[in-house]
Order: C-alpha cells, then sequence, then structure tokens
C-alpha cells in the first residue's frame, strides 16, 4: 500500500488525482503534516515570470515569441535593488532586479519611432484579473504599481492580436504540459480558448471586457457572457473547424506547431534550476501555458503558471494521466508490469 498527503488543499487537480488514487485500492491519503509518506500532492516550482526567456543568453537572443517584459518593484518595498546589466538574472539568483530604467529607455524609442506603445502592468502574484493596469502612459503604468506593494511585470501588449468572429473578440489559449520525474515534456492533446464576449478596441483602456479574457472578469462584468461559446469557453476541435474556414490553415500546422516549439525551448532553458533528476527525491508537476496569437498568425508565450486549474469537463481525462505517466511509472500498481501512456499527451 502507497501513501501520499496533500499539502495543497484548494487545487482541483491534486484533488482530482487524490480522488484516482484513491479508486486504485493501492494508496492510502495520510494527514496532510504527516513526515512519512511515498508521495506529496502540493509545494511546486514557480516559474519566475519575466525571467524564464532570459535564463539563457542563447535563447534570450533568439527568442521572437516572448513579449518585451521588465521587472518592477514598487519604490514602497524599501528593497535595495539594482539595474541589470544583460537583461533579468537567472533564477536561481537572490538577487532582486529592478527594470524600470530598460522599460523606460523601451519605451521612450517606440514613442520617438512612432511604434504602438501600449503595455499591461501585471501583478507577480495576481489571481482572477486583479493587479493588472493596461496603459499607453509609462506614467500611469509605474505609478499604479508603486501604489500596489507588489513586483509586476510589465510587457509589451499584443495590440494587433488574431480576433474571433462573429463579434470581433480576443483570446487566449491554454496548454497543460506535464512534467514527469526524468523531465520528459508531455503535452496534453487537448487545450482551451479562453474568449472575450466583447469586440476589442485598442484604443479603449478602461472596458477590461473586450482585453481580458479571464474567466472571473468575463463572467461578473461582460452582458454578453455566454453569448458566443458556452462559459466563455472554445475546446481545439471547434477551434480547428473555425481555423479551417475562416483562414484555411488547420490547428495543427497553424498553431500547434508553434505552440510545442515555444514549450520545449522554454522548459529546456530552466532545467537546470527545477530538475530533480539528480536530487535524491523525485518530482514531477503540471504547468499551464498562456499564448496568444496575432493577426499574422505568430503565436506568442504570455504567462507559465504553476499551479493550473482545469476546465471542467476535461479534468478526468487530465488528471488520470498525470497518474499514469508521472505516479504509476515511479510507484507501478502490484498488478500490472507496464504502464500504458495514455494517447490523452503527447511526448515532446
Amino acid at each position: 500500500m502507497y501513501t501520499f498527503v496533500v499539502r495543497d488543499e484548494n487545487s482541483s487537480v491534486y484533488a482530482e488525482v487524490s480522488r484516482l488514487l484513491l479508486a486504485t485500492g493501492h494508496w492510502k491519503r495520510l494527514r496532510r503534516d504527516n513526515p512519512r509518506f511515498n508521495l506529496m500532492l502540493g509545494e511546486r516550482n514557480r516559474l519566475p515570470f519575466g525571467r524564464l526567456v532570459k535564463t539563457s543568453p542563447e535563447l534570450s537572443e533568439s527568442c521572437t515569441w516572448f513579449p518585451e517584459s521588465y521587472v518592477i518593484y514598487p519604490t514602497n518595498l524599501k528593497t535595495p535593488v539594482a539595474p541589470a546589466q544583460n537583461g533579468i538574472q537567472l533564477p536561481v539568483s537572490n538577487s532582486r532586479t529592478d527594470e524600470r530604467e530598460f522599460f523606460l529607455a523601451s519605451y521612450n524609442r517606440k514613442k520617438e519611432d512612432g511604434e504602438g506603445n501600449v503595455w499591461i502592468a501585471k501583478s507577480s502574484a495576481g489571481a482572477k484579473g486583479e493587479g493588472i493596469l493596461i496603459s499607453s502612459e509609462a506614467s500611469e503604468l509605474l505609478d499604479f504599481i508603486d501604489n500596489q506593494g507588489q513586483v509586476h511585470v510589465i510587457q509589451k501588449y499584443l495590440e494587433r492580436p488574431l480576433l474571433l468572429e462573429p463579434g470581433h473578440r480576443k483570446f487566449d489559449i491554454r496548454s497543460w504540459v506535464l512534467v514527469d520525474h526524468q523531465y520528459n515534456i508531455y503535452l496534453y492533446r487537448e487545450g482551451v480558448l479562453r474568449t472575450a464576449s466583447e469586440p476589442y478596441h485598442v484604443d479603449n483602456f478602461q472596458d477590461k471586457t473586450c482585453h481580458l479574457t479571464n474567466h472571473c472578469i468575463q463572467k461578473e462584468f461582460s452582458k454578453n457572457y455566454g453569448k458566443y461559446e458556452e462559459g466563455n469557453e472554445m475546446f481545439f476541435e471547434e477551434f480547428n473547424q473555425y481555423l479551417s474556414s475562416a483562414l484555411n490553415i488547420t490547428l495543427e500546422s497553424g498553431i500547434l506547431t508553434q505552440i510545442k516549439h515555444i514549450i520545449r525551448s522554454c522548459l529546456l532553458s530552466v532545467e537546470p534550476a527545477i530538475s530533480t533528476r539528480y536530487l535524491p527525491y523525485q518530482s514531477f508537476q503540471l504547468f499551464g501555458f498562456d499564448f496568444m496569437v496575432d493577426e499574422e498568425l505568430r503565436v506568442w508565450l504570455i504567462e507559465v503558471n504553476g499551479a493550473p486549474a482545469c476546465a471542467q469537463k476535461l479534468y478526468a481525462e487530465l488528471c488520470q494521466g498525470i497518474v499514469d505517466i508521472a505516479i504509476s511509472s515511479v510507484f507501478p500498481p502490484p498488478d500490472t508490469e507496464q504502464v500504458p501512456q495514455p494517447a490523452a499527451f503527447i511526448k515532446l
């Protein structure tokens, strides 16, 4: 009999994994403070947002799929910070690096050149669409961050996104990625588009419902929530049909090929910092990769989440894949010789 503890009671994914483990009859759940167990669900790596791409000079110089981003510390944190020398420091570094001057230099250059100069400030600890400001004014963005008391990332806003019709609406794409104890990378075959309910207007920054596809914002503030898609969610099969009819491309050739490349590049770049392959314990992690597509069909990585939620209809298959790939490969069921790899995941 194997034993496990759950240290993150708020994770719906871990709740479903726990249910599946108990259903096998080979696992027993212990109290969360029990010091002896085979498996712990809860503690996780947090990929330092805004630092992901710059973890290696080779990656940062060749990266064309990550919007220009800067880490800004509020002045009221009273934390000594120093300007970055060559972008953001490695995640293994404990130095706190403020990139305010680098942001201002880039902002002013774009302003002089007449380029699009809309930016988005996002809290590093934000959730449910909170701690976000979209603006074309550098002073407004920096004042906003200084009044928040939390570290923010200022990221170049994608002003020309691919839009869904009908409705002329924004969307982003959530993909789930599993990294097992040997640092094999698996992409869940299903994904979901989180869609806006209101038409996109690049010059109206006050109406968050046309800019942010966050479920909580759409549900609370949009009068058209659910008008186009149930729960403002579109799954890959429907998206593939849309791409075929509207743009004469397939999801695989037009979008997923880029997504797979970005995922591998990101996770391989941070492998030295998060892999436990040579440590006395083994680990796995599920990541949520969020992407956007611009009007030229280029895919952009927006952020990576270390504890992603999942669309309700996908929980059973996704979590069964986690059990089969990441857990049963280390703790095999006593009545099976080899655990089959589920078709729900694609090894990258």
